[in-house]
């Protein structure tokens, strides 16, 4: 019997799955890091607890399996997107990595744009917008606030191309992970040398890129003493946390939508031709698939509104079934309640760190169970926008498969399919980024021909949820409003900003 191993290097930990050929899930194993706050709005973590939390997972997951270490033919990784590890010529950790959530660079965003010439040349070199969460900007700001650690650089790499290093000795990035750097030329697939040089970057500090399938190293010795991994195991490139949740869910073919309601939502469509949008709104990034692409909007706040609803607003006391449950006796609309989910700001499609969340509408007659469905519909709606924005850039949509917590409640499940307009398909697999390396692994080993043989024979649709006609007209006049009531409170949430710096300055 043969096995594939897939590995996810996460934010607040890393997953371990072990899969047979076949797609069987064998074992999964998660073990948690911590992550540090050292400034508001900063958030970084030490590369070394990766490390340790890795090699752990591994040698679990092979022990409570019993199976050889030889049976293990394969193994891949995915990672968090953006994530900046610093090494210096010995190849050790310069400082804590500097991670996709961490906010600190907004000045640095801003000497992007003024150095370029603005958005519009900088997605002509990169196909997206200057972000803080993205890598370019945090080397800058390293370069201007830690010049000794800037000096001592030998390579940037991401995380889950720092733990491939460690297992096996090689430094490369692939073509998903490079595309979240703002400093790769996603449609010609190679570091942007123009950008590079405007941003007074040197590009030897950049790894060599490979292809998602490519063979990147395999298992040393040392590892394979402290892992029990066999000596010798290929270890394949693997690819960004999306792409390879793309993956393990078989968005492999254009018209197919991922929409993904974890902490933050994710909405994900493969693309054969890459179109920036020139507006910078949603994201275009390079595939797992070799010449392939995906668009992709995120927003901030999905899962995490419902967790703030579910602990700030009403203490813990009731649960996420009963609360849905709760949801499911109000109709749809919420008799006028609308809810926007910018509790700590929004990526797509306002890129906008200072709006806030909204119950816009609130009257006598509005109770508990109006609350959670507002939300819930709120979610669903910011979810829309990324769809809208992908259905402009010309794809055509021929499928939704929904994925994450909100994917298995079904009065969101029917509220999703009313609002998106579209049927929902639900999977038999969900175990996210670790399974899609898994798989990704099993193609670059040629235990698989092609992607589209692994899913076809891996991954299937169990449930439809089929949207009903009435509250689509409903809910896509509730859009509307929904949209027009950001930007009418746009300017607002600026002031709020500094209303509440100016409080908390006194």
């Amino acid at each position: 019997m043969s096995y594939l191993l897939g590995l996810d290097i996460g934010t607040s930990g890393i997953k371990a799955i072990l899969i047979s050929v076949e797609g069987r899930i064998v074992s999964t194993k998660t073990k948690s890091y911590p992550l540090t706050i050292p400034n508001s709005g900063w958030a970084e973590q030490f590369p070394e607890h990766w490390w340790e939390a890795t090699k752990d997972v591994i040698k679990e997951i092979i022990s409570e399996s019993s199976i050889e270490a030889g049976q293990i033919k394969g193994l891949s990784l995915s990672g968090q997107m953006h994530s900046s590890v610093f090494l210096d010529d010995e190849m050790n950790v310069i400082r804590p990595a500097i991670l996709w959530s961490d906010t600190r660079t907004s000045e640095e965003c801003e000497e992007i744009y003024e150095k370029v010439g603005g958005l519009s040349h900088l997605i002509d070199y990169v196909s997206n917008p200057a972000l803080e969460g993205f890598t370019a900007p945090k080397i800058l700001w390293l370069r201007k606030n830690e010049p000794e650690n800037y000096e001592k650089i030998k390579y940037v790499l991401l995380p889950k191309d720092y733990i491939r290093y460690k297992l096996t000795g090689e430094v490369f990035t692939e073509n998903s992970d490079a595309a979240g750097t703002l400093l790769f030329d996603v449609i010609e697939k190679k570091w942007s040398s123009s950008l590079l040089t405007q941003l007074g970057i040197d590009g030897d500090i950049l790894p060599p890129v490979l292809n998602s399938v490519d063979i990147a190293g395999r298992i040393t010795e040392s590892v394979a003493k402290e892992t029990n991994l066999k000596i010798g195991t290929p270890v394949i490139a693997g690819g960004a946390d999306n792409a390879c949740g793309a993956v393990g869910s078989g968005i492999i073919k254009e018209g197919r939508v991922m929409v993904s309601i974890g902490s933050s939502g994710v909405v994900l469509a493969q693309a054969n031709t890459p179109v920036a949008d020139r507006k910078g709104r949603i994201h275009l990034f390079n595939h797992a698939l070799t010449d392939s692409w995906y668009m992709m909007g995120v927003m901030l706040s999905a899962g995490m509104s419902f967790k703030w609803l579910k602990e700030k607003l009403y203490g813990n006391k009731i649960d996420y079934d009963k609360l849905t449950q709760l949801a499911g006796e109000v109709e749809p609309g919420s008799e006028g309640l609308i809810f926007l989910p910018y509790l700590y700001g929004e990526r797509t499609p306002h890129a906008d760190a200072n709006a806030r969340g909204v119950y816009f509408g609130i009257s006598g007659k509005h109770d508990q169970r109006h609350f959670v469905r507002s939300l819930l519909e709120g979610v669903s709606f910011g979810l829309k926008d990324s769809l809208e924005l992908i259905k402009e850039q010309g794809v055509k949509i021929k499928e939704v498969r929904a994925i994450g917590g909100g994917a298995k409640s079904k009065v969101w499940q029917q509220i999703l399919a009313d609002v998106l307009g579209e049927e929902i398909n639900l999977l038999n697999v969900e175990e996210g980024p670790a399974f899609g390396a898994a798989l990704i692994a099993g193609v670059g080993i040629g235990e698989y021909a092609s992607f589209e043989e692994a899913v076809n024979e891996i991954i299937k649709v169990r449930e439809t949820i089929s949207p009903i006609p009435k509250n689509i007209e409903y809910y896509n006049s509730y859009y509307q409003l929904f949209r027009q009531i950001y930007f009418s409170l746009k300017d607002d949430f600026k002031k709020l900003k500094k209303l509440t710096r100016g409080w908390l300055e006194t």
